[in-house]
């Protein structure tokens, strides 16, 4: 199993649709902040925009996907010349369609959903991301290609809306995060991603820590591995994954270790030696410092967060 593929079953990710924005100029769409383990994502089909979240803008153009793992509020704002107006929503069986009050004709086609993730190696992995995430697939003809794909299949369940709709949009939508996950940093892509490592033998690194977390890790053993030397690997992991080699160990040994704790009856020693741990504290001490609670009370208190549709 590839490491994207490894991480979005470990993540335990649902995903789904919650509106179709076709917005004319000079619109403005306040976008509330989602809830815990929910992460909104967006992705332009046709049209240019802008989209505000805190103080950062991100201009959009056809084939732009933005994730937003912490899932604060933020605005889109479609050019124009009119005095700014908001907008008007009609529901539907599946989603939302989201257009403009002056009822002018779109400019911008956007889909709008969300990713709805676990509370320990889902929060792990939207929260190592950087916030908020801009690729573009317009960029190379491969990509494209893709997301053209992927958006007349979008659309077409967009204006069917019928018996299995839903469940056709969230596999879409899933396949959407998979792609962002493997994109490496572009032009519109500020922070490294370190799931798409653009370096083929810092990704063989990662994979490795991902694929057996328990292993003995040592720097010399991850130069050997990407036959570079120890000062060579050390600066191009952190360049090409926006991290530092222990930073990236312990948090795929805490995702793993999550990923025990809700799917087998181990004990939390017996997790703790499987993800590299030689003492049952020291990984407790670790897993509360970056999940906030104890295994113990984690594997008890382990949920998915309930799936809500959200609207603007």
């Amino acid at each position: 199993m590839d490491s994207v593929s490894r991480l979005l079953r470990m993540a335990r990710l649902d995903a789904g649709l919650d509106k179709r924005c076709l917005l004319g100029a000079g619109t403005r769409m306040d976008v509330p902040a989602y809830d815990e383990l929910e992460a909104p994502f967006h992705v332009l089909l046709d049209g240019t925009c802008r989209m505000e979240v805190g103080a950062v803008s991100l201009d959009l153009r056809p084939g732009d996907v933005v994730v937003i793992p912490s899932g604060t509020p933020h605005r889109v704002v479609t050019d124009g010349d009119a005095a700014v107006t908001g907008t008007t929503e009609t529901a539907g069986d599946v989603f939302v369609t989201t257009r403009s009050e002056h009822g002018d004709g779109p400019v911008i086609d956007l889909f709008c959903g969300h990713f709805t993730f676990d509370a320990g190696a889902g929060s792990l992995l939207f929260a190592s991301m950087p916030d908020p995430v801009q690729v573009s697939f317009g960029q190379s003809a491969e990509s494209d290609d893709v997301l053209r794909m992927l958006s007349a299949l979008m659309r077409g369940e967009a204006q069917r809306e019928g018996e299995g709709t839903a469940v056709i949009l969230s596999a879409l939508c899933t396949v959407l995060l998979a792609m962002v996950l493997r994109t490496s940093r572009g032009d519109t892509t500020r922070t490294a991603l370190w799931t798409a490592a653009a370096d083929g033998r810092i990704a063989s690194a990662v994979e490795g820590m991902l694929n057996n977390p328990g292993a003995d890790w040592t720097i010399e053993r991850l130069s050997r591995l990407t036959a570079m030397s120890r000062a060579t690997f050390l600066r191009r992991f952190t360049r090409d994954t926006g991290t530092t080699v222990g930073a990236f160990l312990t948090r795929a040994r805490l995702m793993a270790a999550a990923e025990l704790l809700t799917t087998t009856d181990a004990t939390v020693a017996t997790v703790a030696g499987q993800v590299g741990y030689s003492s049952e504290s020291a990984f407790s001490r670790t897993f509360r410092a970056h999940l906030g609670t104890t295994p113990a009370r984690f594997r008890r208190g382990a949920t998915r967060a309930p799936r809500e549709t959200k609207t603007g």
